[in-house]
């Protein structure tokens, strides 16, 4: 008999769990890519725009600030909350997101388990020191301005995650692929796996042997992959809380 969900979640270890926007659509918090998603009516702006043009870096601040009004009070919903479980059970190796909302965080994921592939929104940074603070004062300059806020150095301030066009950090992708090499099963959950090369993770875990389960409602960009074990389609809180449950509860 083929091996479900649950058996597999049962029989791991080290597991790496990919995470994207999908996972906190239930938190209220809109998808970028896909049915709906928020690149399907707006433009990002480029990270050498922003550094370069206060046009660009006034447009970016908008974007972020309505962002930030909607959804700064998301709370974790039971996906985050059964990749906890997970953990606590003993059997995360990491956890890799390409969200920047903070939710795994707030939910409780282990700061030595988690790589926030695409960083946070829950900071800002400076682009020349790299101070990081908290993003209230920086949004209430900006409402209050108009002007892109700035570092006491001079630098730009800008929320701590990776713009199109900006390096991903060095540190979080040594750790996330170090997971891959030693984990024994992959999930991607939630994301529709277009974006590299955060998307390489998922794929050279499934590539190194640890069978690979995709849950996403919308077609990924690994649907035919041959390393793919297991693709559920759905919506992720109705299918991977319930596994883990009986994953866990299983003899």
């Amino acid at each position: 008999m083929p091996k479900t969900l649950a058996d597999h979640l049962h029989a791991a270890n080290r597991i790496l769990v990919f995470t994207g926007a999908g996972i906190s659509t239930p938190s209220g918090i809109p998808a970028f890519r896909g049915a709906g998603g928020i690149w399907t009516t707006r433009q990002p702006v480029m990270y050498q725009d922003f550094m370069e043009h206060e046009e660009s870096r006034i447009e970016y601040w908008e974007y972020k600030l309505e962002l930030w009004e909607e959804h700064r009070d998301a709370q974790p919903n039971t996906i985050h909350q059964s990749i906890v479980s997970l953990e606590q059970a003993g059997k995360v190796e990491m956890v890799v997101t390409q969200n920047v909302d903070g939710l795994h965080r707030a939910a409780g994921t282990s700061e030595d388990k988690l790589v926030e592939i695409h960083g946070t929104g829950t900071l800002v940074e400076c682009q020349t020191c790299h101070h990081r603070e908290t993003p209230g004062s920086s949004f209430d300059y900006f409402k209050r301005e108009r002007k892109a806020p700035r570092c006491e150095c001079g630098g730009y301030l800008k929320p701590a995650t990776i713009s199109f066009g900006q390096s991903l950090r060095d540190d979080d992708l040594q750790r996330a692929f170090a997971a891959t090499e030693t984990c024994d099963l992959v999930l991607a959950l939630g994301s529709t796996l277009s974006v590299s090369p955060a998307n390489a993770i998922p794929q050279t875990a499934a590539q190194a042997g640890a069978p690979y389960i995709i849950i996403n409602r919308d077609e990924t960009d690994h649907d035919n992959l041959p390393q793919l074990t297991l693709r559920l389609t759905g919506n992720v809180e109705e299918i991977f809380p319930p596994a883990i449950k009986k994953a866990l509860l299983a003899p």
